[in-house]
């Protein structure tokens, strides 16, 4: 007959134990930890400051005079009141030493009062004003001024010539108004205009 201590009982019973807990309880593969990295960040707008334009600004003055030259003859024996004409700046506006507005600028005119010629050696009698300079990038500057023209050559001495030769004055009549082509007139700008001169 083998006898065991209690002391060895207990281990054997302890051991017993173990193996059929590690027969019965599933074995947990192993699995590998995978570091997951972080999103990347977005890259930064940069941003950028506006900024004023870098040439000194400066102004035409309102009612600044100019001297115009009409490209075409406007008279009244042709022309109606409200019809426009074409213009051109016959010298540069200048600011300094800088040319602000060329020579040749196109424009146009209107005319703004007419009278035809009538009898008794009445003429005619024309206002044209200026109206506005076309800018090479599409601005227009509204401008302003008036010129009169009557018609010339026909006085009062002429109807007494008629009326002594037994004419009837009635069918004396006057002279229509013209303004030549390239007769120079002055114009003024309307508004004052900001200017951005060069540095």
């Amino acid at each position: 007959m083998i006898r065991y201590s209690f002391a060895a009982l207990a281990a054997v019973l302890s051991s017993s134990a173990n193996a059929q807990q590690s027969q019965s309880a599933p074995i947990s593969p192993q699995v590998p930890v995978v570091a997951v990295a972080a999103p990347a960040k977005a890259a930064a707008i940069t941003a950028r400051a506006v900024t004023a334009p870098t040439g000194n600004v400066t102004t035409l003055p309102a009612n600044t005079e100019l001297l115009l030259r009409l490209s075409q003859e406007v008279s009244s024996k042709r022309m109606k009141e409200g019809e426009t004409f074409r213009v051109a700046l016959a010298q540069d506006v200048m600011i300094g030493n800088f040319i602000v507005l060329p020579k040749g600028t196109p424009g146009t005119g209107y005319i703004s009062y007419r009278t035809g010629k009538g009898a008794f050696g009445k003429s005619a009698k024309m206002e044209i004003t200026m109206r506005s300079l076309d800018l090479p990038n599409g601005r227009t500057i509204a401008l302003t001024g008036t010129t009169r023209q009557e018609g010339t050559g026909n006085t009062g001495a002429t109807v007494g010539t008629a009326v002594a030769v037994g004419v009837f004055s009635a069918f004396v009549t006057g002279r229509s108004a013209v303004f030549a082509e390239g007769r120079e007139v002055r114009g003024f700008t309307r508004e004052t205009l900001e200017v951005a001169l060069p540095q």
